[in-house]
């Protein structure tokens, strides 16, 4: 019998493994339709404070979601990942990509100099990655927790919206107790709101 372990190992290895093959002129044109939807979300056009992941591995891409949030005139903050204790800090970043260098797994961070931390509170949409989502906005993570314990720090008024590709969308996504859904997908072709 699998366990829920299991069956979440199993697609994320099946999800990021389609993922990397796509091509990068695919991924970019892809990103950058995601990216246009996102941006005209009245959750996106309301917030003040945003955070959004730094893309690695052929996520979605968001360099042009931040120069958008900071010509916009909003904040931004980015993730700080500290692997020793699992935990996920917001930084605000003023200078993109200036401030930021690999951090853990080779995913861009603010540098030490850099980090000005957010109380998780003052966050109103936070952009989430993950590797496979369900139309009911379960997520399916890296497995490592950090946004699921992040994510029930944030504030009762907090968005959720994670862009994904199509095929990153499932029939049903293992969920255990933990983990937190989503309130809305952006792919390349819906957005897909959950109630």
């Amino acid at each position: 019998m699998n366990t829920i372990h299991q069956l979440k190992h199993k697609l994320r290895k099946e999800v990021l493994d389609a993922r990397i093959a796509l091509p990068p002129h695919v991924v970019a044109e892809k990103s950058a339709r995601i990216i246009q939807t996102l941006l005209k979300l009245d959750e996106y056009r309301y917030a003040s404070t945003i955070m959004t992941y730094l893309d690695f591995r052929n996520e979605v891409q968001t360099g042009e979601l931040v120069k958008r949030v900071m010509a916009d005139g909003k904040r931004v903050a980015v993730p700080l990942t500290d692997p020793a204790s699992g935990m996920l800090t917001p930084s605000s970043l003023s200078f993109y990509p200036d401030e930021l260098e690999p951090g853990a797994w080779g995913i861009l961070e603010p540098k030490p100099r850099c980090v000005r931390p957010l109380d998780p509170s003052e966050l109103d949409l936070i952009v989430v990655p993950g590797v496979a989502f369900d139309r009911r906005g379960n997520r399916l993570g890296y497995g490592g927790g950090f946004y699921d314990r992040f994510l029930l720090r944030t504030g009762p008024e907090t968005f959720y919206v994670s862009p994904a590709y199509e095929m990153q969308l499932c029939d049903s996504v293992p969920r255990s107790s933990q983990d937190v859904r989503m309130h809305c997908l952006i792919t390349e072709e819906r957005i897909i709101r959950i109630s």
